[in-house]
């Protein structure tokens, strides 16, 4: 019996000391698609009042593995990129949607979009696309 894909990607994400310290949650986990968020606050920010790249880059970061990982088993960032499209400020969370584009035995390749929430209103802020690759292979 396999056991529930969201309980179990909770259960991974309480044991990540980082993600704890920014607060992430796990919205969803199907096979090939995961969403993360993250609620903004002052901490998260760089110098200008705006979330801190790194920031972004976590949760796109964060969000291919949950991607990868629902369709390969436990999996580690083999490599991404991400592109910041507008500055990510004036909204009350962070959501990544991740999607597998294609897979194979041992490794997966995602896509991310980063989106600034407010209300019902999204707005993309960043876009990554990554391998990863299942822990062992």
């Amino acid at each position: 019996m396999q056991p529930d894909l969201l309980a179990h990607g909770r259960d991974v994400l309480a044991r990540q000391p980082f993600s704890a310290l920014v607060e992430a949650r796990l919205d969803e986990l199907t096979p090939g698609r995961a969403e993360l968020s993250l609620g903004l606050r002052p901490q998260l920010q760089q110098q200008d009042g705006f979330v801190h790249g790194g920031v972004l880059a976590y949760l796109a970061d964060n969000a291919l593995t949950y991607a990868g990982g629902s369709v390969l088993g436990p999996v580690l960032t083999s490599e991404f990129k991400i592109n910041y499209l507008r500055p990510a400020r004036d909204a009350d969370r962070l959501l990544a949607v991740a999607t597998v584009v294609g897979s194979g035995r041992s490794q997966a390749v995602c896509r991310c979009d980063v989106f600034l929430v407010k209300g019902a209103e999204r707005v993309l802020c960043a876009a990554a696309q990554g391998t990863i690759r299942k822990v062992g292979a």
